[in-house]
């Protein structure tokens, strides 16, 4: 449904051990026809970790829900681009957030859908745009299998930088036109990437890979992108002006 709040216990009740101290941070999970490539013990830990998840649809909505982040996993985007680019108000709405600081994280089908447009079988539609590059569908695989990765300095999430990455990828499109200057998070020392020798587009407080990440082996993803979003969240709310203190002759 949309706006659906999936709370701890609605994924695995050992997920809801999380700090009293902090108030939880909702980050919005893409979850519809075109995105649902998620792993349930990353969800978990993300919730462990103090994030209510949210689930909007890409294809549906119109607008975000109320949320501090957002998620966006793999999928097939490809194959539903004409309804996501129809999707006007919505894509509307992600840029406008985004563009506002909103941190996001997005894997492969999430990167795709915040480029500029997926071209698919002689087809050009428009995206998100909130990354400086241009999505071109192949018809056999780019990138296929497990990744080493290494995070650079503009690896924008607490923690690191971790000097092993292990993720894995699966993905017949490339980028091109690709804006120059732009900062990444990985240097691929094993796999393909965005380029064959970097992956991870970092844009302001996005995040977007072709690399799918696991929450195994020392690599606390969830737990360091809860804590990214909640710097970033204090942040933001630490600049908004001050709601006008109520006087007598206001009341």
């Amino acid at each position: 449904a949309d706006g659906e709040v999936l709370r701890p216990d609605a994924v695995n009740p050992a997920a809801a051990a999380t700090s009293g101290r902090d108030a939880p941070i909702r980050i919005g999970l893409a979850h519809d026809e075109a995105f649902g490539f998620y792993y349930a013990d990353d969800l978990e830990a993300l919730q462990a970790a103090g994030a209510e998840l949210v689930r909007f649809d890409t294809l549906r909505d119109t607008a975000l829900p109320e949320v501090d982040a957002l998620f966006i996993g793999g999928g097939f985007p490809e194959a539903l681009a004409a309804r996501l680019a129809d999707n006007v108000s919505l894509r509307r709405s992600l840029r406008e957030h985004i563009d506002g600081g909103l941190p996001v994280y997005a894997e492969c089908g999430g990167l795709m859908y915040l480029a500029r447009s997926i071209t698919w079988r002689g087809e050009r539609h428009q995206m998100v745009g909130a990354i400086p590059a241009d999505v071109v569908m192949h018809a056999r695989p780019v990138g296929r299998g497990y990744v080493t990765l290494q995070e650079t300095g503009a690896f924008p999430w607490p923690g690191g930088p971790l000097e092993t990455v292990r993720a894995h990828e699966f993905h017949h499109s490339s980028l091109e036109n690709v804006a120059p200057g732009l900062r990444y998070a990985y240097r691929v020392l094993r796999g393909h990437g965005i380029d064959g020798a970097r992956d991870g587009i970092v844009c302001g407080n996005v995040l977007a890979s072709y690399a799918h990440l696991r929450s195994v082996g020392g690599n606390r993803w969830p737990a360091r992108f809860v804590a990214f979003v909640r710097g970033v969240t204090a942040k933001r709310r630490s600049a908004r002006p001050a709601e006008p203190a109520l006087t007598e002759s206001s009341r």
